[in-house]
């Protein structure tokens, strides 16, 4: 069993944290049945102060990650290979580039973030297990989250993709309200059809894979040696197709779309950041880092189809939202929009385009996370989700119209906030090779004005409800929760250079490796594509 590391191990540090933060909350002693209602509130306090500072190391291990990153340096960095299962050529491996780099830190900022917002969150009536059960599942999920996006072998970007289910059922079933246990299996059921269809995608490229001179007649599941064993056109569309359908359902991405609005309804707030956040980003990271570099002549061969999806996504999404009477509901339909933008951005093959989805990645974990933590404030203080029990909020709670205000205008990508950066590269990636398609994603931007402007004037504006009369204005901690999401849409929308210089060298070598991958003849008997003038 060989290690190899390129240095010291920072990316098992920063997804190792929380896992052993994770460890740490489920030993603090339970207490007996009959203890004081005093003593179980120190127990929770000490569970979720244990929890926020293990996020925010994880958050200063990745910040670290960040400034040693090297812009224009190689590929991958601050790679680790071991030896898992030899016999399988299975290996922990993992190591980033300026795609991976980016998500990873998003993640690691939005938890503490979601810990600093769901302090009562399991403290609620629909909440079935403990308070440490529901911050151990928080902690669990960002060691997932990160190893996904770390992970440079795709068995073990599999096992990270199939577990952070996990956590997330747990999370939308035990402590989700109405619906949820419904939402939770839902959930739960789409994801795994998606993951056995990669699956036996995976198993099979580990097949070919045996067959190829440049794995040394050795099967492996190294991202590395993969992206260069030559395939035939027919197999790369197949292996595609299971990859493809597995990253369409997480994104998701229209018409795998059904899950996402009733798990983001179901959901406590701070889980629904993550959910829609960050685990619905691995599909559209999976696209663009396997799809793409694995299979790019089947991924030339769908982009029309894609194309297709995601216009239709973009609009349907946005008219959806527009009718929708739920908060929680209407930011998950917004969601799929911006997913459709996103879809969209990838599959154009543009630089500019992925570099622009790459950052509306970015861009869609923090405002859509301040929009699910700011509606969460206002549905735990009037107890209902519905927009026709508010009105008049600002009256009676300026800072949480203010900040609702911000995030909403960084929903319909207004100038000087950082989604309208991210929108903007993708439209001008888009038209120059889909002009068609383009002009009608641009008409997702005049119904987001609509679905957004409509929601707060209906909530925030107008005569004050009585229902809301009485409805406390944010808390510090609250504030606390939501400023540093709104500070970086702010600052990233002003100065998105220093970001856009981690992602354009990564873009940069994914369309080098789409682009110069010409179809390959077949094998007429084996259905190898033929390496080096010699058919395997």
């Amino acid at each position: 069993m060989n290690f190899a590391a390129n240095g010291f191990p920072w990316l098992t540090l920063a997804g190792g944290l929380p896992f052993a933060g994770a460890l740490v909350v489920a030993l603090i002693p339970a207490l007996p049945a009959d203890s004081a209602a005093v003593d179980a509130r120190a127990r929770d306090a000490l569970t979720k102060y244990t929890a926020l500072a293990f996020s925010l190391a994880t958050l200063v291990v990745v910040v670290i990650i960040s400034v040693k990153f090297q812009v224009g340096g190689p590929a991958f960095q601050f790679t680790e290979q071991y030896s898992w299962i030899p016999q399988f050529g299975v290996h922990y491996a993992v190591g980033v580039d300026g795609i991976a780099l980016v998500l990873i830190a998003m993640s690691a900022v939005l938890m503490p973030v979601v810990i600093l917002a769901s302090w009562h969150d399991a403290d609620q009536p629909g909440a079935r297990r403990s308070v440490k059960t529901y911050f151990a599942l928080l902690l669990v999920l960002e060691t997932m989250m990160i190893g996904v996006f770390a992970a440079t072998d795709v068995f073990l970007f599999y096992v990270f993709f199939e577990a952070m289910l996990i956590p997330m059922y747990f999370m939308i079933g035990s402590y989700g309200v109405g619906k949820r246990q419904y939402a939770a299996v839902k959930f739960l059921l789409y994801s795994l059809l998606g993951g056995l269809l990669m699956l036996v995608a995976v198993i099979a490229l580990y097949v070919y894979s045996t067959r190829s001179p440049v794995t040394g007649q050795h099967g492996t599941f190294l991202f590395g040696l993969l992206e260069h064993v030559a395939l035939s056109d027919t197999v790369q569309k197949w292996l595609f197709l299971g990859f493809f359908i597995a990253f369409a359902i997480k994104a998701p991405l229209w018409p795998f779309h059904t899950w996402l609005p009733d798990a983001a309804a179901s959901a406590q707030p701070g889980a629904a950041v993550l959910l829609v956040g960050v685990l619905d980003k691995v599909g559209t990271f999976g696209m663009l880092r396997y799809c793409f570099e694995l299979f790019p002549v089947g991924a030339k061969y769908f982009t029309p189809l894609v194309v297709t999806l995601a216009v239709i996504g973009i609009l349907y999404g946005a008219i959806v939202a527009i009718g929708q009477q739920d908060l929680k509901r209407l930011i998950a339909y917004t969601s799929i929009s911006h997913f459709g933008f996103i879809a969209l951005g990838v599959f154009v093959m543009t630089s500019q385009g992925v570099a622009g989805a790459t950052l509306y990645m970015v861009n869609h974990g923090f405002v859509t996370g301040a929009l699910f933590l700011l509606a969460g404030f206002m549905i735990m203080r009037r107890g209902s989700s519905l927009i026709a029990d508010y009105g008049g909020v600002q009256k009676v709670a300026p800072v949480l119209a203010g900040l609702f205000l911000v995030s909403g205008l960084a929903g319909l990508s207004l100038p000087g906030l950082s989604t309208f950066v991210s929108e903007f590269l993708v439209l001008l990636g888009s038209f120059s090779r889909y002009k068609v398609p383009a002009v009608f994603a641009t008409a997702g931007i005049i119904l987001a004005a609509i679905y957004i402007l409509w929601m707060y004037q209906r909530t925030m504006n107008g005569p004050t409800n009585p229902s809301v009369a009485s409805m406390p204005d944010l808390k510090s901690r609250e504030v606390l929760a939501v400023a540093p999401l709104l500070a970086l849409v702010v600052f990233v929308g002003v100065y998105p250079k220093p970001v856009l210089d981690i992602i354009n060298p990564a873009v940069r070598t994914t369309m080098t490796q789409v682009h110069t991958t010409d179809p390959v003849p077949a094998h007429p008997v084996t259905g190898y594509a033929a390496q080096n003038g010699v058919a395997p």
